[in-house]
């Protein structure tokens, strides 16, 4: 009888949740802990030494996940607030000319202007400027430069305001190419927050990160 009892007690929870052997214990919420944790107490014998222990155990893993818990959710919730002040001090920056990484650049009165970086030496380059159709409107053939950054500016009163888009290819003396970074620069519409949390800056033609912006103004 006392064997029924003790298997009717136990089997009294319809919710009880059954889990693999490769469970990770670390993913185990404070309630679900604590639930074992006095599932646990209920069965042991407390003038046992082993149990007190265990039990001295349990208690302290139970403070430090709690402890954990309070700090994921103090950061969370910093995380969210820097995010809210960038998005209030990236407003400042609408209607203003930024210098970003990224190869659509703003002309305007017929002047614009890029950079771009070369990581080694470059035996040939070639700069090219394009419309928004496509069109090739400003070229432009460079040879033997060493490593560095270099400017490019655009000065055509013929092209309509606008973006354009640059492309930059470099080839070393061995013909290989060479990977290049471009710096534009953009108008600023707008600033908005995207899906991943993060701050946007919004031109005409494209949303830029704000980690991304490396100047203002020019």
């Amino acid at each position: 009888m006392a064997l029924d009892g003790i298997t009717a007690s136990l089997n009294t929870d319809s919710n009880v949740k059954v889990v693999g052997p490769d469970y990770d214990n670390s993913k185990m919420s404070k309630e679900d802990f604590l639930k074992v944790l006095l599932a646990n107490l209920q069965w042991q014998d407390p003038l046992q030494a082993e149990d007190i222990s265990q039990f001295i155990d349990d208690s302290v893993k139970l403070r430090e996940m709690e402890a954990l818990n309070d700090f994921e959710n103090s950061v969370d919730k910093m995380v969210s607030t820097l995010n809210s002040l960038s998005l209030f001090y990236a407003s400042g920056f609408i209607g203003k000319l930024i210098l970003y990484k990224g190869n659509q650049t703003y002309v305007e009165n017929g002047k614009g202007y890029v950079s771009f970086t070369l990581p080694s030496d470059a035996a040939s380059v070639t700069v090219e400027v394009l419309d928004q159709n496509g069109n090739v409107v400003e070229e432009k053939e460079l040879t033997n430069l060493s490593a560095g950054t270099y400017p490019f500016e655009i000065d055509n009163p013929d092209l309509p305001d606008g973006y354009y888009t640059v492309y930059v290819t470099a080839k070393d003396a061995n013909g290989n190419s060479i990977d290049v970074t471009v710096e534009s620069r953009a108008l600023v519409q707008s600033v908005v927050k995207g899906d991943d949390g993060k701050v946007y800056i919004k031109t005409a033609v494209s949303e830029i990160p704000l980690d991304e912006i490396i100047g203002i103004g020019g």
